[in-house]
């Protein structure tokens, strides 16, 4: 089943259940898809579905920063209720040790010596960890690696 069949099950789910809140955020990642599709002038596969599940996820996570930063509790608690069900739509994430050994894997393959070669080391990871982690987390896992060995 893919993504969007999911994403549609799901929509029809949280209705019949009377789920306001999960019915709001599937809603809006369906308008978000929607968006999409029309933008590129046509369907989306499942990895472009995933790449606006991305998209939307960091978008909840920088607006949750923002709003802790404005002491905005109560609009914390609905876009980390709105992230919660996004993240249900990512693939399982890495562990820390497992993204340590792949950015270590991708910086040898590159032969990355130092933090000009940053460049390269990210191109070539972050189609590898797209979805499966968290982009920051992989830029300054990549930053400290390089450091350490230049």
């Amino acid at each position: 089943m893919s993504l969007r069949e999911t994403l549609e099950e799901d929509i029809v789910t949280a209705m019949r259940g009377r789920d306001q809140a999960r019915l709001n955020a599937l809603r809006f990642l369906k308008s978000a898809i929607q968006l999409e599709e029309k933008a590129q002038q046509k369907p989306l596969d499942d990895a472009a579905v995933l790449q606006v599940v991305v998209k939307q996820v960091n978008d909840r996570r920088e607006a949750i920063r923002m709003f802790k930063e404005g002491n905005r509790d109560d609009l914390v608690a609905k876009e980390s209720g709105d992230l919660k069900v996004l993240e249900a739509y990512l693939p399982p994430q890495m562990s820390h040790d497992d993204l340590v050994e792949l950015v270590q894997q991708v910086i040898g393959e590159v032969g990355a010596t130092s933090g000009q070669d940053k460049g390269k080391v990210m191109g070539k990871l972050m189609p590898q960890v797209r979805g499966k982690a968290d982009g920051a987390e992989v830029n300054a896992l990549v930053v400290q690696m390089l450091e350490s060995a230049g």
